[in-house]
């Protein structure tokens, strides 16, 4: 048994090794999936193209347009001239969003009453509308804080030196600056992960039907098990060393750390490879060309990546589908690369995660193994 699984594996070695296209698919594409989504992948807002309507021109309001600008989260590229311009700028485009100082900011300010600022919102992109209006808000909070110390300090210095505040500490741990490549980063290597792992073993099975290598396989003695286990392990080694590949860009490009224990991480992976691997090996026996494999691997990548917590958090889902993700290998894979590279968690800790994975192997390779027929149907 041990010797027909092993010649199986050296031949899928040799056939991978003999694709160009397989060896190009391997090395390259991965690399730069994790750079383009190691930056393209994020919550940050910086540099919103931004129109400013001041109708006060007074030195107040001057002086919160010049927050705005220094801020580096918006970019002021239009001074219209009147609201209709404004409604024309967003139309187009142009302009995400508009700031609209009303006349009479000053002299409200000045008066001790409240003074209106209007911030109109392109709501087609809600997500960067949202955090654009807090970067608002919290500019002009801290705008109104400067104007109301000042003037403390000019009509009752004593007073003003007297006036408690509540001082709020923030202490991030793991992510002591709160960048997102430090979220999207690991993220990114289990989806670049699962999409290259599942892809290539999709395809294994139908490719010998196509190429006709599968009638050979049919008139040995090997059973469908040892098919299973001679497709399973040259897939899983192969990405391990993707893995390794795409973990080293995450650790010296984009300086991810890597606190946990490198034993954890490569158990996790090697469980959710499997999972996959399973995934890759039912779709490929239920399919009969490559272009139903991909199809069909589609649409199961595309709702795992989804379901997985990669950029939405799970418990801001319906109730069903927070039910659904328990089914998603990604799910547990993603918590065990957040936790291993910035909080270093230890294993029985993770240890939900991994019994996920492992049951989620054992069921999609066990059906693989039973779908599996030596028949060309």
């Amino acid at each position: 048994m041990l010797a027909r699984i092993w010649q199986f594996v050296i031949k899928e070695f040799i056939q991978v090794w003999r694709d160009p296209r397989m060896r190009f698919s391997l090395i390259v594409p991965p690399i730069i999936q994790v750079i383009v989504f190691g930056y393209a992948a994020t919550f940050d807002v910086h540099n919103v193209p931004t129109a400013v309507f001041d109708q006060d021109h007074s030195q107040e309001s001057r002086e919160l347009i010049s927050r705005f600008e220094s801020s580096g989260y918006f970019q002021i590229t239009e001074v219209p001239e009147g609201s209709a311009r404004i409604n024309d700028l967003i139309d187009r485009g142009s302009v995400a969003l508009a700031i609209r100082i009303l006349p009479g900011f000053a002299e409200d300010l000045r008066k001790r009453v409240d003074a209106s600022v209007q911030v109109i919102l392109d709501g087609t992109n809600s997500n960067t509308a949202l955090i654009a209006l807090s970067y608002i808000n919290q500019i002009t909070q801290r705008y109104q804080q400067d104007y109301q110390q000042d003037y403390l300090d000019a009509v009752a210095p004593v007073a003003a030196r007297q006036i408690p505040q509540v001082l709020l500490e923030e202490r991030p741990w793991f992510n002591k600056n709160l960048e997102d490549r430090l979220f999207f980063v690991p993220g990114t290597i289990g989806s670049v992960m699962m999409v290259m792992v599942m892809t290539l073993t999709a395809f294994s099975i139908v490719r010998e039907r196509e190429i006709g290598t599968l009638e050979q396989i049919m008139v040995t003695p090997i059973r469908p098990l040892e098919f299973i286990l001679g497709k399973t392990i040259p897939y899983m080694m192969l990405a391990l060393f993707e893995l390794l590949i795409i973990s080293l860009v995450g650790v010296l490009w984009f300086d991810v750390p890597l606190r946990g224990s490198i034993a954890i991480l490569l158990a996790g992976s090697v469980l959710f490879i499997a999972g996959v691997l399973g995934i890759g090996l039912l779709i490929s026996t239920m399919s009969n060309t490559q272009q139903q494999a991909m199809v069909v691997s589609f649409f199961f990548v595309q709702p795992a990546i989804t379901l997985s917590g990669f950029g939405f958090p799970i418990s801001s889902m319906p109730p069903a589908l927070q039910w659904l993700t328990y089914l998603d290998p990604l799910r547990y894979y993603l918590v065990v690369l957040r936790s291993t590279f910035l909080k270093g968690m230890n294993p029985d800790l993770l240890w939900p995660q991994f019994v996920g994975m492992a049951a989620f192997a054992a069921v999609t390779l066990a059906a693989a193994g039973a779908r599996f027929r030596k028949t060309l149907d």
